[in-house]
C-alpha cells in the first residue's frame, strides 16, 4: 500500500482512541490508526472499525508513511513520559511542519516544554483538551486545542468537524499558544470538581437536612434541570438517583463514600495557589475528597464527636428547596467567576491571547460540565472580551442578587443542621470577601510586621510624617525591635 493517504494518523488504541478514530471516520476523514501493541491494531482493523475507511500501521515509521503532509499525529496515551517516549520515536520520521498533537490529560508545564522543544526542531505541537469521556470521542467530544498557531489551519477542519455541535456551532476553537489548551482543560476538570460537590452537598442537605428519600431527591434534580441549572451533571445526578438495585434500594445509598480523583483538581488548586488567585470553591472541592477518603477515621469521630441536636424542619419546605436551587446556581456562578478570574492572570503570566468567550462555547456541549449556563458565560465575553469579572456582567450581576437570600438561608440552615457545606459557604465567603472594600488584611499586616519585620503600606489620605504613601514601612512595635526591614511589601 503506498503511503499519503491517511488525512491524521492516532497512535493509542483504548477505548477513548477507538472512539476517536471512528468518530472522525464517520465525518468524512481517513484515518490511520497504531498502538505500541500492534496486535490491537489488526482486532480493532476486524472488530470495531470493520468496513470503515480507517487504516492500520505497524510502526511509527510505517504510520508516518500513509499520511498526508503536513503530517497530523495525535496521541491518546497515559500523560507523562509515554508522551515523551512517543514523540522521541516520532521525530526522526516527520518534515518540517509536520504536526504532533497531545490529546491526552497532560499537565500544562509539559505542553509548554514540548512546544517549545519541537518547534526548536521545525515541527509544531498541539497539546488539547478532550473532554467527555467515551460517548464524547464517539460522538463529539468538547476539543481544547492551543500550542503552536501555525498548526491550527491544518488542523482547523478535522478538529471541529470531529467535535461536538451546539446550534450549528462546534465545541471546539483555539485556545492560544504552547500550553494553553492543557490548562483550559485542566480548569475546566477543576470546574468539574466544583460542580460536582456542589450537588453533592445539595443531595445531603435535601438528605439528612429534610429527611428525603432518593426517589424524591431525583425528582427535585429533574425539575432543577428545566431551569437555570440545565446541565449534564444534573441530569444524570437524577438518574442515578432514580436507579434502584435488584432489592429495590436505590443502588447510590450502597456505594462506598469514598470519592477518588485522577489529581486534574489538584492541579487547578495548585496553579491558583501559584498565580495567588482566590479559586477557593474548587480547593474545598479538591479537599473534600480527600476528607472521604479517611473514612476509618471519620467513622471512629462519628462515634466521639457530637454535633448539633437535630431539630425537624419547621419552615416552608417547598420554599428551601427553591432557596437551595438557587444556592446551587449562585454557587456555581461563583466557581465559574473564580475560574475565568484563573485564566485571565495566567494569560498574563504566559503571554497567552485567550478566547474567553471561546473556551466557555467550546463547553457548551460534548463535556462533562456542558451546560445552558455556559451560553450566558459566552454572552458575557462576547459583549466584553476585557471583562474583569463575571460578576461584573449584567446578567450575572442580577442572578447573583436574586439568587442571595436563599443563599444565605441554605447555608445557615445547614450550618445550624451540622450538615458540611464546604464548596456552599467557601462560594459565599467569596461573595462577601469580594464584594468588601475594607478587609482585615491590615491586621495581618500588622501581625507580619510585629514577628517579622515584611512591612506594611499606609492607606491613601492616612499619611503623616512617619507613614508615606507608596512606601514599605517597618514600625518599631515594641521599642525593643530595629528599624531594619526583613522583606520588602509583596502583594
Amino acid at each position: 500500500m503506498s503511503g499519503n493517504l491517511a488525512d491524521i494518523g492516532l497512535i493509542g488504541l483504548a477505548v477513548m482512541g477507538q472512539n476517536l478514530i471512528l468518530n472522525m471516520n464517520d465525518k468524512g476523514f481517513t484515518v490511520c490508526a497504531f498502538n505500541r501493541t500492534t496486535s490491537k491494531v489488526d482486532h480493532f482493523l476486524q472488530n470495531e472499525a470493520k468496513g470503515t475507511k480507517v487504516i492500520g500501521a505497524y510502526s511509527v515509521e510505517e504510520l508516518c508513511a500513509k499520511l498526508k503532509k503536513p503530517r497530523r499525529i495525535i496521541l491518546l496515551v497515559k500523560a507523562g513520559s509515554a508522551v515523551d517516549d512517543f514523540i522521541k520515536a516520532l521525530i526522526p520520521h516527520l518534515e518540517q511542519g509536520d504536526i504532533i498533537i497531545d490529546g491526552g490529560n497532560s499537565h500544562f508545564p509539559d505542553s509548554i516544554r514540548r512546544a517549545k522543544e519541537l518547534e526548536a526542531k521545525g515541527l509544531l505541537f498541539v497539546g488539547s483538551g478532550v473532554s467527555g469521556g467515551e460517548e464524547g470521542a464517539r460522538y463529539g467530544p468538547s476539543l481544547m486545542p492551543g500550542g503552536s498557531p501555525a498548526a491550527w489551519p491544518h488542523i482547523q477542519e478535522i478538529f471541529q468537524k470531529t467535535a461536538a455541535q451546539v446550534n450549528g456551532e462546534p465545541c471546539c476553537d483555539w485556545v492560544g499558544e504552547n500550553g494553553s489548551g492543557h490548562y483550559v482543560k485542566m480548569v475546566h476538570n477543576g470546574i468539574e470538581y466544583g460542580d460536582m460537590q456542589l450537588i453533592a452537598e445539595a443531595y445531603d442537605i435535601l438528605k439528612r437536612g429534610l429527611g428525603l428519600e432518593e426517589s424524591e431527591i431525583a425528582d427535585i434534580f429533574a425539575r432543577w434541570n428545566k431551569g437555570v441549572l440545565d446541565s449534564f451533571l444534573i441530569e444524570i445526578t437524577a438518574n442515578i438517583l432514580k436507579f434502584n438495585d435488584d432489592d429495590g434500594q436505590p443502588i447510590v445509598t450502597k456505594i462506598l463514600d469514598q470519592a477518588g480523583q485522577k489529581g486534574t483538581g489538584k492541579w487547578t488548586a495548585q496553579a491558583a495557589l501559584d498565580a495567588g488567585m482566590p479559586v477557593t470553591l474548587i480547593g474545598e472541592a479538591v479537599f473534600a475528597r480527600c476528607l472521604s477518603a479517611i473514612k476509618n477515621e471519620r467513622t471512629r469521630a462519628s462515634k466521639v464527636l457530637a454535633g448539633p441536636q437535630k431539630e425537624p424542619f419547621r419552615g416552608d419546605k417547598q420554599q428551601f428547596i427553591d432557596d437551595l436551587e438557587q444556592a446551587l446556581y449562585a454557587s456555581k456562578i461563583i466557581s465559574y467567576t473564580q475560574g475565568f478570574i484563573l485564566f485571565r492572570q495566567a494569560a498574563k503570566e504566559y503571554g497567552w491571547n485567550l478566547n474567553y468567550a471561546g473556551i466557555a462555547r467550546m463547553w457548551r456541549g460534548g463535556c462533562i460540565i456542558k451546560s445552558v449556563f455556559l451560553g450566558d458565560i459566552t454572552n458575557a465575553y462576547t459583549k466584553n472580551h476585557d471583562l474583569e469579572s463575571l460578576l461584573f456582567d449584567d446578567f450575572f450581576l442580577k442572578a447573583i442578587h436574586k439568587a442571595q437570600p436563599g443563599w444565605r438561608r441554605v447555608c445557615a440552615q445547614a450550618t445550624l443542621w451540622g450538615v458540611p457545606i464546604p464548596a456552599f459557604s467557601s462560594a459565599l465567603s467569596f461573595f462577601d470577601g469580594y464584594r468588601s472594600e475594607v478587609v482585615p488584611a491590615n491586621l495581618l499586616q500588622a501581625q507580619r510586621d510585629y514577628f517579622g519585620a515584611h512591612t506594611f503600606r499606609v492607606l491613601p489620605g492616612k499619611e503623616n510624617e512617619r507613614l508615606v504613601a507608596n512606601e514599605d514601612i517597618h514600625i518599631n512595635w515594641t521599642g525593643r525591635g530595629g528599624t531594619t526591614a526583613s522583606t520588602s511589601y509583596v502583594v
